[in-house]
């Protein structure tokens, strides 16, 4: 799986189908959760959500981990114009998230935005169980994702469009999943509570905020579920 082909079109394809609604959906949470000390952002992309951490995050040491070397490359670019006095807390990882190998238990913030639902179910379950390996006892998770609303036209529309858009990713980048799995149980099993959920574009998208502790999922508050503008 690999995006270097549409890496250069990416912007334009995502503000066509979607405006500005994805990049809102991956900054929703942003303000909302403790200043990370060192951040794992997976499948970054062009580098959009990553200047807005180091924005809103200045102290925020990040390690951006990629399978597509054309999107590293615009995602440096993008830091080195936009910040760069933070350019060098950032470090840049050009791997596949399947093989690369985590540290030890180091990352207060693991970011996963778009990029989960690339995965079946197995090399999913393998993948959050990595994360949540290289993540601290008291770590963040930031996820954004499309969703399917619960009925109505919503529902049938974020159908046709999920089918759509996973026949477009199969055929340019090489995805081999079909459908949405929902992470959640995969998150909740290693100890990671939802904390707050934000919805957009008639709950098609989502922004959550995962929080775990020592006390896994049970010592965690209850979810504050809310939208945003659309």
């Amino acid at each position: 799986m690999s995006f270097d082909a549409i890496a250069p079109w990416y912007r334009s394809l995502e503000r066509i189908a979607f405006g500005d609604q994805l990049q809102r959906c991956r900054v929703a949470c942003l303000g909302e959760i403790r200043a990370p000390r060192r951040a794992l952002i997976v499948g970054e992309g062009n580098g959009r959500f990553l200047c807005e951490l180091l924005r809103v995050h200045p102290t925020a040491e990040v390690d951006c981990l990629d399978a597509s070397e054309g999107m590293l490359r615009l995602a440096r670019k993008r830091v080195e114009q936009t910040s760069p006095d933070r350019a060098a807390r950032v470090r840049f990882i050009h791997d596949d998230i399947t093989s690369w190998t985590p540290p030890s238990p180091r990352y207060d913030l693991i970011v996963t935005h778009f990029v989960l639902d690339c995965f079946r179910e197995p090399e999913l379950a393998l993948i959050t169980k990595k994360l949540a390996t290289a993540a601290t006892e008291d770590a963040t998770w930031l996820l954004a994702d499309f969703c399917i609303p619960v009925g109505g036209f919503a529902r049938a529309r974020a159908r046709v469009w999920l089918t759509l858009m996973y026949g477009f990713f199969r055929a340019t980048a090489g995805i081999e999943a079909t459908g949405l799995i929902d992470p959640a149980p995969f998150l909740q099993a290693h100890g990671f509570a939802l904390t707050t959920q934000h919805q957009f574009k008639g709950a098609m998208l989502k922004s959550e905020s995962w929080r775990r502790n020592s006390l896994g999922s049970a010592g965690c508050q209850p979810a504050h579920l809310g939208s945003l503008p659309r």
